[in-house]
């Protein structure tokens, strides 16, 4: 995760955005072959991570190693979310099967220089990685709530798998 999916997913979400600034809207995507063409790598790497999570075995994390944000309320280590997975392989399979879907959806978009449907499988690929976080990373995870809101507004979010 740290070091193919993060990074591709968080380049990919980066390339593409209309922001909307006092000067008028800025549309940011990529504009040269080249900057296509590392997208597209991306892309790829996010089909390929998501083949890579259906070899059997597979730990979370190095032996020694904990995930990232251990300790935060809610979050599984590395050993209860391998439980969790051993647990519901087969949703587990599914999420690396999307994983692998929407990075061809990608990939699609980039090689037809589509940036409104990068942007829209950008949202899809949002879905696949929260979902899989939410049932396997931090299935007790709080939101807290906005200063606004009453206390009771506080709850683990669970995932609906």
């Amino acid at each position: 995760m740290a070091f193919e999916i993060d990074p591709a997913a968080d380049a990919l979400w980066e390339s593409v955005s209309t922001l909307q600034t006092a000067k008028g809207i800025e549309e940011k995507y990529p504009k040269t072959d080249e900057e296509w063409l590392v997208q597209h790598g991306h892309a790829i790497t996010l089909m390929e991570a998501g083949n890579l999570l259906l070899i059997e075995g597979r730990r979370v994390a190095r032996e020694g190693h904990t995930l990232e944000d251990i300790g935060t309320p809610g979050n599984l280590t590395a050993e209860e979310s391998e439980k969790a997975i051993a647990a519901d392989r087969a949703t587990f399979v599914g999420f690396a099967r999307a994983l692998h879907d929407v990075g061809y959806q990608m990939l699609k978009a980039i090689e037809n220089k589509d940036p409104p449907a990068l942007m829209d499988a950008g949202a899809a690929l949002d879905e696949v990685c929260e979902g899989c976080h939410l049932k396997f990373w931090y299935p007790g995870q709080v939101v807290p709530r906005f200063p606004d809101q009453a206390p009771e507004v506080d709850a683990p979010v669970s995932a609906k798998q």
